[in-house]
């Protein structure tokens, strides 16, 4: 009788053991996917940054100018709820105006153009990144809080289900073939 209970509390802390590594994983994950969030509004925020800059310089024509303008405000203004149809439009917007070699030529000869056009060139690089970053680790967490045991044992507590970022964040061929310095 004795080695019995003794089996069956072997068996329930190795189950528990098993349990708390398993919620311990998932709170890895969530962290992991804050960061990646992190990182990627960080990555989100520099694009539209440069974006808006380089169309207030003066550089680019008018029309230009104010295509790029709007999307990059809009995309910096957006309310979480519309963030990912803002920077579909500015990653829209970007191709507009650089989607021809000459545009970015043309960028590049005005005084301080060639730094401005290399820091977009390299923010508009890293968007993608960053955003596979953090729909990485959102797959995995969704993988994980799918299994049973966790909704059973209510592993994830009350923390949100993770969301992937959709989006549009191809880069215009001008800016995305030339090599950064």
């Amino acid at each position: 009788m004795t080695a019995t209970l003794i089996w069956i509390l072997v068996g329930l802390v190795a189950i528990g053991l098993y349990l708390s590594w398993t919620a311990g994983r998932l709170d890895r994950l969530h962290a992991r996917i804050d960061a990646a969030r992190a990182a990627l509004d960080a990555q989100l925020l520099r694009r539209a940054s440069v974006a808006q800059e380089l169309a207030t310089s003066g550089v680019l024509d008018p029309a230009a100018s104010i295509v790029l303008y709007e999307a990059a405000h809009a995309a910096r203004q957006a309310e979480e709820e519309q963030r990912e149809v803002a920077e579909s439009d500015l990653s829209q917007a970007l191709r507009a105006v650089f989607g021809e070699v000459q545009q970015v030529e043309a960028v590049r000869e005005a005084p301080g153009g060639d730094a401005a056009a290399t820091e977009l060139a390299q923010a508009v690089r890293r968007v993608p990144m960053a955003r596979r970053f953090h729909n990485d680790a959102v797959r995995a967490a969704r993988a994980l809080r799918r299994h049973r045991k966790v909704r059973w044992f209510r592993l994830a507590g009350h923390a949100p289900f993770p969301m992937a970022f959709e989006m549009d964040d191809e880069p215009p061929i001008a800016l995305a073939d030339r090599p950064t310095t």
